[in-house]
């Protein structure tokens, strides 16, 4: 049995496809039954409790042999990061009172830096506090995701997709969450390890790259547009980040134009991902079709 947490997001579902599929059971941890009613059909066991909860969260780990851990998205974080706080410390109180056999934590590219991260600070922090558990623990830096490119299929039909990464042309570490989930379930039910692991999840792609294969799926000629630096505030205003709040999410493209988020940080593993932007792609576009 495998807790995961964050079942009915993009990485928690992608972990979990993967238990099943090799025939792993898995438990989560879920707010509300109703929006994971599909994965308790396909006999995935849910136990009621928020993340806030420690003795909900020793409650789904008692028994498992493994648990997947992770920090919901917040764009527009505390300037202390006290959401962050907050749960990586019921997290540590969680893990330390039922001490399950291995736990695997999402985190980020950049995180082994401390400051200057912008967004990815929470997943700095989310290493800090867990790094020292008795429990062995893996720490998967993944890349950008390519799912956050999906507006592209809407937005590109002019033949322009606007990014933050700047130069276009740079390569930055990117990932999809499909293989983000194949890793995570890879180092939960594979080979027992003791200590500390940290495995930098992706490959080096760029914004141009990423608009080609767009391109080749929609059938059209799409370039990338690197939006200028004195929009960007704008533009995340529009993506719904509250005006004012917007500073975290333009710390952490910088850091990534910086190349703070590139492969290569001193005592990783490293796993190359599988699954390109097209394929990415290519699966929303079928979805919404069927």
């Amino acid at each position: 049995m495998f807790l995961v947490m964050g079942i009915t997001g993009k990485v928690g579902s992608a972990t979990a496809e993967h238990l099943l599929a090799h025939g792993k059971k898995v438990r989560a941890l879920v707010r509300n039954r109703e929006k994971a009613a599909n994965w308790a059909n396909r006999g995935v066991e849910l136990v009621d409790g928020d993340w806030t909860d420690s003795a909900a969260i020793v409650q789904a780990l008692k028994g498992v042999e493994g648990a997947f851990v992770m920090l919901p998205a917040v764009w527009a974080p505390s300037p202390d990061y006290r959401e962050a706080k907050g749960l990586i410390a019921t997290y540590v109180e969680a893990i330390t009172k039922a001490t399950p056999p291995r736990v695997v934590a999402l985190s980020s590219m950049g995180a082994n830096r401390t400051s200057g991260l912008g967004m990815i600070t929470a997943l700095s922090l989310l290493e800090q506090g867990l790094r020292d558990l008795t429990s062995p623990i893996a720490f998967v830096r993944a890349g950008g995701f390519f799912e956050n490119f999906l507006y592209g299929l809407q937005v590109a039909q002019s033949g322009a997709l606007p990014v933050y990464y700047n130069p276009t042309s740079r390569r930055s570490t990117m990932v999809a969450t499909n293989d983000i989930g194949a890793e995570v379930a890879t180092l939960l039910s594979g080979p027992a390890w003791s200590g500390r692991r940290v495995v930098e999840l992706g490959s080096m792609v760029s914004a141009d790259e990423v608009a080609e294969q767009l391109g080749e799926v929609l059938k059209l000629d799409v370039k990338a547009f690197a939006v200028p630096r004195a929009g960007w505030a704008e533009a995340f205003e529009q993506f719904g980040i509250p005006k004012g709040h917007t500073g975290p999410a333009e710390e952490m493209f910088e850091a990534v134009n910086a190349g703070w988020m590139d492969l290569g940080a001193e005592d990783t593993e490293h796993v190359a991902g599988t699954t390109s932007a097209r394929d990415v792609f290519e699966a929303a576009q079928n979805a919404a079709k069927a």
